[in-house]
């Protein structure tokens, strides 16, 4: 499976920004895929995530200002991000978990900063 993401980028505090994810290869039916993020120092957190089944979870932290939403028919997931933090700056990470395991995107930089 391979993940391709798109957005991210520069954004002062308040601002909004989209983010895409796109999986490719050996994708099942059934999966969950979502985002990530790894602020410098800080452990990787879960964002937020969204099953094939309709499911939704996101960390408390961003409730009320991001939104997961995917299309399965495409095999692809976006976050939509508004009313940024700085604290929301960190390296995004999109993943893809099905039966096989858990893959990962490349990353993709989100910097909150006036």
């Amino acid at each position: 499976v391979q993940l391709q993401a798109s957005g991210g980028g520069l954004v002062q505090p308040g601002g909004s920004l989209r983010l895409s994810c796109t999986a490719s290869g050996s994708t099942n039916s059934v999966n969950s895929m979502g985002w990530y993020r790894q602020a410098p120092g800080a452990k990787r957190e879960l964002v937020a995530g969204a099953a094939t089944s309709g499911s939704t979870n996101s960390a408390d932290s961003v409730k009320g200002r991001f939104t997961v939403s995917r299309d399965n028919t495409k095999n692809t997931v976006n976050l939509q991000m508004n009313r940024l933090k700085p604290e929301d700056t960190a390296v995004y990470y999109c993943y893809y978990n099905d039966y096989q395991g858990t893959f990962w995107g490349q990353g993709t930089q989100v910097t909150v900063s006036s």
